[in-house]
């Protein structure tokens, strides 16, 4: 279906400006160099120039300009990018290619009708992902079937395509290393907040306790937060903007109201939309100010935990990090989980090559785009194997889903681990 949009009246007024798609005088940051290429993980895999930032910039302003028709090719090129901001690590002039790719898949969400099977998916993932009672509903029959040790022969039952998202879900009955209980914290101790997030509340509670109790256990006072709600990442991602939005609003009263100094998600997808509802808020009669302050106020757990001395605790055993996507080029987060595995008793820090090259998870990407999402697992797995490591530590779930799925197709020895959880088995290892 061809695009019907019309300019929005209060956006800035440009020579051949016909469609409001992007805050269009962004686009000209980008001078065509094509630095972003090779960290592009779209362009590695199709060589392609309509697959990398510079070719999708040269859509995006095409479609702005009335050049081009939102058809379903230039829709799919938009599609396929990860959302990962390698392309804003690597770029010299600073475009915002995160915000023009939001607003671009807003406008498509607007004005593209798609095909039945990829309008469904789309459609599932709003519906469920953002949503913790939703998801553990859906998750029942497979929850029951591994209490009866039928798992496998549920999976055999399914159709292939609900097999390939199955197999993205860890053990839901499982036991995870937890942190010793540590003393209460002074009444003068720094105040942190674990925003618990959707997904991970469900799939991996124990990352978030697990964060709470490094937090604890480094000496800060650590509050609830109540309610939690999606932080909005997964439909900024999607093109459901006014959804993402209103899901912004509500964390930024929420964790305004904490009072704490310092917020942080056990998933880095999350954190980095946090620490964007500043500039999502700007224009926000009400929440602009606190928006900002929350946003500022958005770090990483290696950063706090660093400020306060060494991991308690020794474990023998080999390690290499996984940088997620949205930790290392959305906050700029690298060198602080390296710090912090390396200086534990035991520990080796072996690094891989690409370490900062995607592996396809990407948010809901490895479900909307399953193809291009396993070639890149399987990049990615081939990295981590090399290294010969006993542990793959990383700071987001859906990372650790998405490489954990691939390894054991393998039949790997590696473990896939987030950070919290395995500063908790060191913990618990004693010292």
């Amino acid at each position: 279906m061809a695009d019907t949009a019309t300019r929005n009246p209060a956006a800035p007024t440009f020579p051949g400006l016909v469609r409001d798609v992007v805050e269009y005088d962004l686009l000209f940051d980008c001078v065509h160099c094509g630095l972003c290429l090779e960290s592009c993980p779209t362009y590695l895999l199709t060589r392609s120039e309509m697959d990398s930032p510079r070719g999708r910039i040269y859509l995006m302003k095409s479609l702005a300009e009335g050049r081009m028709t939102l058809d379903d090719d230039v829709v799919r090129h938009i599609d396929s990018c990860l959302g990962c901001r390698g392309c804003e690590t690597a770029c010299p002039s600073g475009v915002h290619y995160g915000r023009l790719l939001e607003r671009t898949r807003d406008f498509i969400d607007r004005n593209h009708r798609r095909g039945f099977i990829d309008a469904l998916r789309h459609a599932a993932v709003r519906f469920i992902f953002p949503y913790p009672a939703r998801l553990r509903a859906m998750l029942w029959p497979l929850r029951a079937a591994e209490r009866l040790k039928m798992r496998g022969a549920l999976h055999r039952l399914m159709p292939r395509a609900l097999r390939e998202w199955i197999d993205l879900v860890p053990e839901l009955t499982g036991v995870s290393p937890a942190y010793p209980e540590a003393a209460r914290p002074a009444a003068e101790a720094p105040v942190a907040v674990v925003h618990h997030g959707c997904v991970a509340e469900v799939l991996t509670p124990s990352e978030n306790r697990n964060t709470e109790g490094a937090l604890g256990a480094a000496g800060y006072r650590v509050v609830q937060l109540a309610p939690t709600v999606c932080c909005g990442a997964l439909d900024l991602h999607d093109g459901n903007l006014a959804r993402g939005l209103e899901f912004a609003r509500r964390n930024v009263r929420a964790l305004k109201r904490s009072g704490a100094q310092a917020i942080v998600s056990a998933a880095s997808g999350c954190a980095a939309a946090i620490a964007s509802y500043g500039e999502l808020l700007k224009d926000d009669p009400e929440l602009a100010g606190d928006a900002r302050e929350v946003s500022a106020r958005a770090t990483d757990l290696s950063r706090l935990l660093l400020a306060r001395g060494k991991p308690a605790g020794r474990l023998e055993c080999a390690v290499t990090y996984h940088d997620s996507c949205h930790l290392a080029h959305g906050m700029g987060v690298r060198e602080g989980p390296r710090k912090l595995l390396a200086s534990i008793a035991g520990v080796r820090l072996v690094e891989m090559a690409e370490s900062d090259l995607c592996c396809g998870s990407a948010g809901s990407y490895n479900l909307l785009e399953p193809a291009m999402a396993h070639r890149l697992a399987e990049r990615k797995a081939d990295n981590i194997e090399a290294t010969g490591a006993d542990y793959v530590v990383l700071g987001n779930p859906g990372c650790e889903f998405h490489i954990a799925a691939e390894l054991r197709r393998r039949g790997s020895r590696i473990r896939v681990i987030h950070l919290a959880d395995f500063l908790a088995l060191v913990a618990s290892s004693g010292a």
